[in-house]
């Protein structure tokens, strides 16, 4: 269930290792406090403690700005028996997924991601001094760009704007987006564009990035802290894998026409 994403971790933690290695290998001189006032830096990493509704959450921030160029494909997280609704058998199944595309312009080619952070969540266990791991979520501060997707079924809260086709929005689902394929809506007319239809999204747009995207493992449900960038409160994450994707999202297209990404070219 977790091999993608301890995979994606080990990645995560290979770049901070990377990025800090300039730092270890430099070696510094004394200077002045004339010479000091004119310097200016900011840490590598950030640590933040906050603690909501029973829960303390301890969050990493990479404090880099990164642009990829990437295909990943058959991603499938969190695969178990569902009671809720057991859909693909996944909670999160993406047959491809690209950061970029070669059919644009050059700077299309890239997708900008800001701030990549990791969040640990705590809660204490009723009538004992201990602390449970309740579970963590890897997100960033912000992602920009023209993603290629083709989506079977997420577990999340997904907002997506399509154009002449309304929007695809998992509020509008009757089980609150577990599994869910973008077909079943409260209201028939919610539901116009299945999520298999979608062939990728644009990220952020002329007021700046998408800032809420995360994917969160957990033992049981947590609404995470109100998001700071968009000043609106999350949207509870069930248990198992979660995708939160709600801010400045857009439809490429309803076709299912995922676009062209050439690595390297």
């Amino acid at each position: 269930m977790t091999r993608t994403f301890i995979s994606a971790m080990r990645l995560l933690c290979l770049s901070l290792v990377l990025s800090g290695a300039q730092a270890v290998l430099a070696q510094g001189k004394p200077i002045d406090d004339e010479a000091l006032s004119d310097v200016w830096g900011q840490a590598l990493f950030t640590l933040a403690n906050t603690s909501e509704n029973g829960y303390d959450f301890s969050r990493i921030t990479l404090n880099a700005d990164i642009k990829l160029n990437a295909n990943l494909g058959g991603i499938r997280l969190g695969e178990y028996t569902s009671s809720i609704r057991n859909g693909t058998g996944a909670d999160i199944d993406i047959a491809r997924l690209q950061f970029g595309r070669s059919d644009g312009t050059l700077a299309q080619r890239t997708v900008s991601v800001t701030d990549p952070y990791v969040e640990f969540v705590y809660r204490n266990v009723a009538n004992s001094a201990t602390r449970e791991v309740v579970g963590m979520r890897l997100g960033f501060g912000g992602i920009q760009g023209d993603i290629g997707l083709q989506m079977n079924a997420v577990s999340g809260a997904l907002l997506i704007d399509a154009g002449a086709s309304g929007t695809i929005d998992s509020r509008n689902d009757t089980l609150g987006g577990k599994r869910w394929d973008g077909t079943t809506c409260t209201n028939a007319a919610s539901c116009q564009v299945a999520l298999s239809q979608v062939g990728g999204v644009t990220a952020g747009n002329a007021s700046g990035a998408s800032r809420d995207f995360f994917i969160s493992v957990l033992k049981s449900a947590v609404t995470f802290p109100t998001n700071a960038a968009t000043g609106l409160p999350t949207d509870q994450a069930m248990a198992g894998f979660w995708l939160n994707w709600r801010d400045r999202l857009s439809a490429l297209n309803v076709r299912a026409a995922v676009p062209a990404n050439v690595v390297g070219k």
